[in-house]
């Protein structure tokens, strides 16, 4: 299965520019893509507070999931935020891009951090969570259900899957992914599709989060977004979905 709108080739070039691509988009908003990973990190790791996961190795509320699967890893820029907000967990990465993998194994991987290009390689049913980030939108439509199905079936029954995409009704957002060259060509998926398709694939829509409103020179008004995260404003959005525990 591939799992970007452009080609592997392409983005195991970009995989060694990544930070200055991405980078360059960012400065707009005055903050770098350690500022966003962690406040997405952050906000799914609230989130599993607030509504308690019984799938954990410890059934009490808000325990850490023992195993995390980072969806789309790349280069595993996000990796160390994770085993921040979630020590003690296993994780593994994916990404398809065989050149991102090979760099974030030779930084990154130890006895707790794994990487992939294979799929095949994810173990079935092992996961408490998975995280995905700005990912769907590089997957061509037509392959995008297989994608959340290999999710599903790498989830534990009652694990949850932690969905952030770019938010195509934010003009900001739309503004600096036309500055990405990975994500310029990108198609984009809206809050709704984005739940019509978790749905499709036997998820549960448990909610949806929209952060990321304001740019850093208007830093000051930024503590208003807990007043409208619910509404689909902010430059990127969370759906929060679990498998059932009785999966199908």
């Amino acid at each position: 299965m591939s799992t970007t709108a452009i080609t592997e080739a392409q983005f195991d070039v970009y995989s060694t520019e990544y930070e200055a691509a991405l980078g360059e988009g960012l400065r707009y908003s005055g903050e770098g893509p350690e500022y966003f990973a962690q406040k997405r990190i952050e906000w799914t790791a609230k989130l599993l507070q607030q509504l308690g996961d019984q799938s954990m190795s410890d059934p009490q509320r808000g325990t850490p999931p023992a195993n995390l699967l980072d969806f789309g890893c790349g280069i595993g820029i996000a990796a160390p935020e994770l085993h921040r907000v979630f020590p003690g967990t296993t994780l593994w990465g994916y990404d398809p891009s065989t050149v991102a993998i090979k760099r974030a194994v030779r930084e990154l991987a130890d006895e707790q951090t794994r990487f992939t290009a294979d799929p095949s390689q994810l173990p079935s049913e092992n996961f408490d969570l998975v995280y995905t980030n700005g990912v769907f939108h590089h997957i061509p439509p037509s392959e995008r259900q297989a994608a959340f199905q290999l999710i599903w079936q790498s989830l534990k029954p009652g694990g949850r899957f932690a969905f952030w995409e770019n938010n195509p009704w934010n003009p900001g957002t739309r503004w600096v992914m036309s500055r990405v060259p990975f994500d310029r060509d990108a198609v984009t998926i809206s809050p709704p599709e984005s739940r019509r398709l978790l749905r499709g694939s036997g998820f549960k829509i448990e909610r949806t989060d929209a952060w990321f409103l304001f740019p850093r020179s208007l830093a000051w008004l930024r503590p208003l977004e807990r007043l409208v995260h619910r509404l689909p404003l902010g430059g990127q959005y969370l759906v929060m979905a679990r498998k059932p525990e009785a999966s199908a």
